[in-house]
């Protein structure tokens, strides 16, 4: 048996591993087996599993009619974000590893200077299209401020 306290103390990073117990379902013969759990991987169930949502939050820029350039600030929902331009004013998100599910997504756009409407749709399972207004009544405008963000919720 180990003396936990002689061991040294450490900062642990996302790809060190921790040892822990799986628990079987109770419906099963099955055994509790020993297993190595990332830290990476404890942290996104313990974010989850507190907040009942994964996440994907990212700082948006775009220049002209190019897709935009998002900067990931949190990205625990386990799936790939792709951005594209499809027409003035309007950008598509395909996702790809993860599908959404149904009623159970919320998305949060904001625009950093606040003279632009920005909203996103669930056009499928792996597709959101995100549209933004110029103001006062205009229509589809490209060009998106430093700032700009997005954050889609995906709720357990």
């Amino acid at each position: 048996m180990s003396i936990l306290q002689s061991y040294p103390l450490g900062n642990p990073t996302a790809k060190d591993y921790v040892i822990g117990t799986k628990i079987p379902p109770a419906d099963t013969d099955a055994k509790p087996t020993t297993n190595n759990f990332s830290v990476a991987s404890i942290a996104a169930f313990a974010n989850s599993y507190s907040l009942g949502y994964t996440v994907y939050t990212a700082s948006l820029i775009q220049t002209g009619a190019t897709a935009p350039v998002a900067t990931i600030l949190q990205n625990t929902t386990g799936g790939t974000f792709t951005w594209s331009y499809t027409n003035s004013g309007r950008s598509r998100i395909t996702i790809s590893g993860i599908t959404l599910p149904a009623n159970k997504v919320a998305i949060f756009l904001s625009s950093s200077t606040g003279d632009q409407g920005i909203g996103g749709i669930i056009t499928t399972a792996t597709q959101i299209d995100v549209e933004q207004f110029s103001s006062g009544g205009g229509g589809p405008a490209d060009g998106m401020s430093a700032g700009t963000s997005i954050e889609i919720r995906i709720y357990s």
